[in-house]
């Protein structure tokens, strides 16, 4: 049998908010997929990490719209853009650029990223 599933980050799985932002989870097909939203000003060591150095999930995924940077803890700052694909290794801070609201899927990292503990 040929199966098809269709699912919607506007009804998705899971949702892990924080301050400026939101993660939203899909599961499918044994994959978690996240969308990540954020508001001008967010940076993920005060918003997610809430003080920690660095971010240590790995990020595979694509800009949607809005920039953001990718600080990597050796001094490297990569800024991204809409229709720019990343990989980010762990071992990072990240930040939303300009005043215009960041979005990101990401296909690796998801199951990890912003886990309320």
């Amino acid at each position: 049998m040929y199966e098809v599933i269709l699912k919607r980050f506007e009804a998705p799985d899971e949702i892990r908010k924080f301050d400026k932002g939101k993660f939203e989870v899909v599961h499918l097909a044994g994959m978690t997929i996240g969308r990540a939203t954020y508001e001008p000003g967010w940076k993920w060591s005060l918003h997610v990490g809430k003080g920690a150095k660095s971010c240590m999930v790995e990020h595979i995924g694509m800009v949607v719209s809005g920039r953001a940077t990718a600080a990597m803890d050796d001094g490297r700052v990569i800024e991204m853009k809409a229709g720019d694909v990343f990989y980010i290794a762990p071992g990072h801070d990240s930040w939303v650029v300009g005043d215009e609201p960041y979005v990101s899927l990401h296909l690796i990292g998801a199951g990890e990223y912003a886990q309320h503990k």
